[in-house]
C-alpha cells in the first residue's frame, strides 16, 4: 500500500463560465465511457494485446490538453487513449486502431499503446517506460532551432523517474533551455510497485528542481487545478524558453493493465481514492453553484455513450489489412547503385 494519505476531495467554486466547464465535464465523460467500453471489448477478445486504462485519471488529460495550443507537440505513454482523444484524434480512428483495423490511426499496426497522429502533433503512444522523454526534448530542440513558437508537452508516469532517460532529458532540457513541459502523472504505483519501494526520494519535485527548473505539485484529481497549473506553466515555458516540471498526483481506479492481478493494493485504498473521482467531484461542484442539473449531466453522459457506440460500430465494420501489405513500412528495398 502507498504511504501517501488520501486527501479530502476537491471542493470550492469552479472559476469558469458554464459553457467551458461543461465542455471539460463532457471530455472526462468521453474518456471514461470509451475506456469502460474497451474493457468490455477486451473481454470479448475484439481488442487484443496490452490494454492500459485511464479510468480515474481523466482530470489530468482533460485539464492539460485544454490548456495547450494546436501548434504544441504532445508525447504520451502507453496509457494514452484519453490524451489522444482530447488532442483531436477521432474516436473512430482510436477504436479501429485498438481493433487492429487499417482504418486506425496507425493502420492497426500499433494497437492500444501506439496511437499516433501527425496532423494533431500527437507523437505517441510510447510503450517503453520513459521512452517519450528524449523525444519531447528532440521536438523542442527542433522547434527552437527552426524558430517555431511552440512547446513540447511530455506525459509520463512516476515510474519513469527511475529511468536514466528521465534524468538525461531533464538535464538537456535545462542545459539547452528548451521549451519542454514535463507532465508527471504520479498515480503512486509504477506497474505494481509503490513509489516508496522504488524511490529513495519520493518528493518528485525535489528531483526536478535539482535540474534548476521550476517544479510544482498539483492535485491531479481536480480538473480545475490541472488546467490552471498547465496554463501558467505553458506561459512560463514559452516566455522564458525554459522547461517546467509539473507533478499531477492522481490515481488509477483499475489495474495497471488487463494482465495485472492487482495484488499489491488494498481494496480499501482504491475505494478511498474513488471518493476523489474527478468526474463526480467536479459535477458536484458545478451542481452546487447552479451550473449543472442532473438532466444536463445525463445528456452529456448519453452523448458520450452515443459517440462510443458509433466508434465501436465503425471499428467492427472496418477492414483488416491485406496480407500483401503486412510488410509495408517494415523495410524498403534499396535500389541499385
Amino acid at each position: 500500500m502507498s504511504d501517501f494519505k488520501v486527501p479530502a476531495p476537491p471542493t470550492g467554486p469552479v472559476p469558469w463560465d458554464k459553457q467551458f466547464a461543461l465542455a471539460l465535464l463532457a471530455d472526462m465523460l468521453r474518456i471514461r465511457r470509451m475506456e469502460e467500453k474497451a474493457v468490455e471489448l477486451y473481454g470479448q477478445q475484439k481488442i487484443r494485446g496490452f490494454l492500459h486504462l485511464y479510468i480515474g485519471e481523466e482530470a489530468v488529460a482533460t485539464g492539460a490538453l485544454r490548456a495547450l495550443q494546436p501548434q504544441d507537440n504532445v508525447v504520451a505513454t502507453y496509457r494514452e487513449h484519453g490524451h489522444a482523444l482530447l488532442r483531436g484524434l477521432g474516436m473512430n480512428a482510436i477504436m479501429a486502431e485498438m481493433f487492429g483495423k487499417q482504418e486506425g490511426c496507425s493502420r492497426g499496426h500499433g494497437g492500444s499503446m501506439h496511437l499516433f497522429d501527425r496532423a494533431t502533433r500527437f507523437y505517441g503512444g510510447q510503450a517503453i517506460v520513459g521512452g517519450g522523454l528524449p523525444l519531447a526534448v528532440g521536438l523542442a530542440l527542433a522547434d527552437q532551432l527552426s524558430g517555431r513558437s511552440a512547446l513540447s508537452a511530455c506525459f509520463f508516469g512516476e515510474g519513469a523517474v527511475a529511468e536514466g532517460a528521465f534524468h538525461e532529458a531533464m538535464n538537456l532540457a535545462a542545459l539547452w533551455q528548451l521549451p519542454v513541459l514535463f507532465c508527471c502523472e504520479n498515480n503512486l504505483y509504477a506497474m505494481g510497485t509503490a513509489l516508496a519501494r522504488s524511490e529513495s526520494q519520493t518528493d518528485l519535485c525535489v528531483k526536478a528542481a535539482s535540474y534548476r527548473m521550476a517544479a510544482v505539485s498539483v492535485d491531479g484529481m481536480d480538473v480545475v487545478a490541472v488546467h490552471e497549473a498547465v496554463l501558467g506553466a505553458a506561459q512560463q515555458v514559452l516566455q522564458l524558453q525554459r522547461p517546467v516540471f509539473l507533478e499531477f498526483r492522481t490515481f488509477r481506479f483499475r489495474a495497471h493493465s488487463m494482465f495485472d492481478p492487482e495484488l499489491y493494493r488494498d481494496k480499501q485504498e482504491v475505494q478511498a481514492w474513488k471518493t476523489r473521482g474527478p468526474i463526480h467531484t467536479f459535477s458536484e461542484r458545478l451542481k452546487a453553484q447552479g451550473d449543472l442539473s442532473e438532466e444536463e449531466f445525463l445528456a452529456l453522459d448519453a452523448a458520450a455513450q452515443v459517440e462510443v457506440d458509433a466508434a465501436v460500430a465503425f471499428a467492427e465494420n472496418a477492414t483488416w489489412e491485406p496480407v500483401s501489405d503486412l510488410l509495408r513500412d517494415v523495410h524498403t528495398a534499396q535500389g541499385a547503385a
